[in-house]
């Protein structure tokens, strides 16, 4: 059964990838294969977790000697707590996108974008290519690059008509916002896991991957300057097309909605409050506004400009897929299958911090980089100097190759998704024109950072792995008996299939 939830998850994902030669909505394909692995792992929970590769089930039975029924319903209870634990971070995840997404298109519909694709006069592809590709860049570091694609995507459809061309602007944007987000402390959830983690500090990340980063997105836009040719049409705008708000109204959501978006990580640093809250702070504000606004409008401006009626065009299949995938990941990483992988992975490369890197990169743009980085961040511990210390080598590359490894696929990040499923981009199509692009970026951007560390002369010594400690004997007493310890040491008291840790003298 431990096989089969990764044969499931590999022909679901090959489903996602194929969803139109099959016509077949990927959002469904992911909550199928999201809901059958949970079930197979509740199922079959004494099994799989009996095979000892889930650390926090290992950290619950380890020293017990339990009965085939007091295992049968402490690893039922194990799941159904660690699905809960996982929907509550799936659930941030998909209230901050239906925020972002809302606020969004309530600035298109009040026609706020429309003044900054007025300011764009050029119909050159080359130049709008890098305009845009420079815009998403900067933008991402400062909001996330999920928001800034959600952001950008609505900005490229007042400025494009043609579809297949709108598909490779809008897959340059998933390059640049990823790009975007490595080199900032709250661009990319990645990032921002290391950086509260204590792994790599905020000014560190900042000079250091800003360079790899940008080449990250420079070799993507030089290669595409030489093969694309010719002018884009933007979007024909009716002459009868109504107009329901005045400039002044444009300006005003305009600023207050980016402005409500920009607010968000700065609430979070403030209140350490997961991101979602900020978010749909900024929404309330956005709505309030709305309404505000609306008292004076007629019904039928009401009805297009009102945020309840706006809520109806959000593109839930988008959120439906974030759930059905983050939810077969979470399964995945509860049996244990990620951690198993990150370990070989130290096996196999033997400690090569740019290998490991490297390889966990990649494997970001089939697997959430979310769990691979907690992965590797359990694996290994920060040392006091050396490759593996705070701002060390190797926790500085994993925020760049984390971060950018995504854009290789189109399912591969956040905001990759997001851009799929409001363009409806097709996986083979971004797999054939712009998964070449994106991995000549990522390891132009390695080789930039392999330089520069060269050049700077950074600390190379890498620190042994240290192992979690692990019991030298356990010692069974009776309940009425007692224990006298004379000198300091940690011990744990197993009682009723709980864990206490206490520090106590010890003879």
């Amino acid at each position: 059964m431990f096989i089969l939830m990764v044969v499931i998850f590999v022909l679901g994902y090959m489903a996602i990838a194929l969803e139109h030669p099959l016509k077949v909505d990927k959002a469904g394909t992911a909550l199928l294969i999201g809901s059958l692995l949970w079930a197979i792992l509740a199922l079959n929970s004494v099994d799989i977790l009996g095979l000892g590769n889930s650390l926090n089930w290992n950290n619950i039975v380890g020293g017990f000697s339990l009965s085939a029924d007091q295992l049968s319903g402490l690893s039922s209870h194990f799941v159904k707590h660690e699905l809960a634990e996982h929907l509550v971070e799936i659930a941030e995840i998909l209230f901050f996108l239906l925020g972002a997404m809302t606020i969004v298109e309530t600035i298109d519909h009040h026609q706020g974008f429309q003044l900054i694709t007025n300011l764009i006069k050029t119909t050159n592809k080359v130049k709008l290519l890098w305009i845009l590709g420079f815009i998403t860049f900067f933008l991402s570091a400062a909001l996330d690059n999920l928001t800034t694609t959600i952001v950008m995507i609505a900005l490229l459809r007042k400025l494009i008509d043609d579809k297949h061309v709108r598909w490779f602007y809008a897959s340059i944007i998933v390059i640049a916002a990823n790009a975007g987000g490595a080199w900032s402390p709250i661009g990319d959830v990645t990032t921002i896991m290391l950086w509260i983690g204590g792994q790599v500090t905020a000014a560190r990340i900042v000079t250091m991957i800003f360079l790899p980063s940008l080449m990250s997105l420079m070799v993507p836009l030089i290669l595409l300057s030489f093969t694309m040719k010719g002018t884009v049409s933007g979007p024909k705008v009716s002459k009868d097309a109504k107009s329901y708000t005045s400039a002044k109204e444009q300006l005003l959501l305009l600023v207050v909605g980016v402005g409500a978006l920009l607010f968000v990580p700065f609430f979070k640093t403030i209140t350490h409050l997961p991101p979602y809250v900020g978010m749909l702070l900024g929404l309330s504000v956005v709505w309030i506004l709305s309404e505000i606004l609306n008292r004076k409008r007629p019904e039928e401006a009401v009805r297009h400009l009102a945020v309840s009626n706006i809520l109806k065009k959000v593109d839930i299949p988008t959120v439906m897929f974030f759930l059905g995938i983050l939810s077969a990941v979470a399964a995945l990483q509860t049996a244990g299958h990620l951690g198993l992988m990150s370990v070989w992975l130290d096996q196999v490369t033997n400690q090569n911090i740019y290998l490991i890197d490297t390889v966990i990169g990649i494997l970001s743009s089939i697997v959430d980089n979310v769990p691979l980085v907690a992965g590797t961040m359990g694996m290994y511990e920060i040392a006091p100097a050396g490759t593996f210390a705070t701002d060390g080598l190797f926790w500085e590359l994993l925020a760049f190759t984390a971060g950018t490894g995504g854009s290789i696929l189109i399912i591969g990040s956040a905001a990759g998704v997001a851009a799929m499923g409001l363009e409806k981009i097709d996986f083979i199509w971004y797999m054939k024109k712009i998964s070449l692009l994106a991995l000549l970026g990522y390891f132009a951007g390695i080789g930039t950072y392999y330089l520069q560390e060269k050049i700077i002369g950074a600390d190379q010594h890498v620190e042994k792995k240290q192992e979690a400690p692990k019991p030298t004997s356990i010692i069974h007493v009776s309940p009425d008996a007692e224990v006298h310890l004379n000198s300091k040491t940690e011990i744990e008291i197993h009682e009723n299939h709980e864990i206490s840790s206490e520090t106590a003298p010890h003879e």
